[in-house]
């Protein structure tokens, strides 16, 4: 690794530090996020004037603020939303759900399934064998998300007022995954604008060699980049590729931009998330034509 690479990660490592420790608490959105994304950009955020993907997902956070938001963020409580739109089938089932820790009684729960908190994205404990679980190892894990600022990070209003809590869920199996294969959920990403799903991003990014893919809804193969490699050998259309956009088109209705997340396990499809700001707005897209394509497909509510 070179100096400026070295110099880079310990920069990085201060920046996540000032926010875990509140040191940006007090700076108001606009100038947070004008602050983060030259940072990460190396340009001003221009916010009377977006253009790119980014840009708008960063307008959007300052002035699409509405309530159900933060019900559809929130990974329980989000559950119902769900299921009331499209039928309880695509849900998850949830095994548990806890304020802390220690109310959890591992003797009811089965001997593989996941813990995960549901304001924040990476409070994630994966138990394969109940039986080999670290349970202190867990419990350091959950408690340092149960306490972790996920709105701070990136100013993404819906996690704001997110009550954190624990759920338990069962270990899903991923339909893709072939013989010999790593076990590796595989992510079904649909972009939406105004209703409409436009992109379909394939991620395995908790891989040992994350991929990720984008289609069309022809299921053609783009030329975008946004963090990982393309799959050397492209994934198969998924069998409910038109299943998924049916609904990804009723759950995105009358937004402006969302991105519904699917996985095909277990026989079934289940919707996996809701998510409002992909990355939250910091994932560069190459090449930039198409970072100004996915920004005009966003049709701003208003003008500010």
């Amino acid at each position: 690794m070179n100096i400026k690479a070295v110099v880079s990660k310990v920069e990085n490592h201060i920046y996540w530090k000032k926010i875990e420790w509140g040191f940006y608490d007090k700076m108001d959105d606009e100038s947070f996020l004008k602050m983060a994304y030259k940072r990460k950009f190396g340009k001003e955020l221009d916010l009377k004037n977006p253009v790119t993907f980014n840009e708008k997902l960063q307008w959007l956070k300052l002035h699409d603020r509405k309530p159900e938001y933060t019900t559809m963020v929130d990974k329980y409580e989000a559950k119902a939303y769900i299921a009331q739109k499209i039928g309880k089938e695509y849900v998850v089932p949830t095994l548990g759900v806890w304020d802390k820790f220690d109310d959890i009684d591992f003797t009811k729960l089965p001997n593989a399934f996941v813990l995960k908190c549901t304001h924040d994205s990476g409070g994630l404990v994966i138990c394969k064998d109940k039986s080999k679980l670290d349970r202190e190892k867990a419990r350091k894990k959950i408690n340092k998300s149960l306490h972790s600022n996920y709105f701070g990070g990136g100013r993404e209003w819906p996690y704001k007022n997110v009550n954190p809590r624990i759920i338990a869920e069962p270990l899903l199996k991923d339909d893709a995954t072939k013989a010999g294969e790593q076990e590796c959920l595989t992510d079904y990403k649909f972009f939406c604008f105004g209703g409409i799903p436009k992109i379909v991003y394939i991620s395995k990014d908790k891989a040992e060699n994350p991929t990720t893919d984008f289609f069309d809804m022809d299921y053609t193969h783009l030329p975008i980049r946004m963090r990982d490699s393309n799959s050397d050998v492209l994934p198969e259309k998924p069998i409910r590729f038109d299943e998924m956009k049916k609904i990804a088109a009723v759950l995105s209705k009358g937004l402006p931009h969302l991105r519904v997340d699917f996985y095909c396990a277990n026989g079934k499809l289940y919707v996996g998330e809701l998510t409002f700001y992909h990355c939250s707005g910091f994932a560069p897209i190459q090449p930039e034509e198409w970072a100004i394509k996915m920004g005009e497909w966003i049709k701003l509510p208003t003008s500010k």
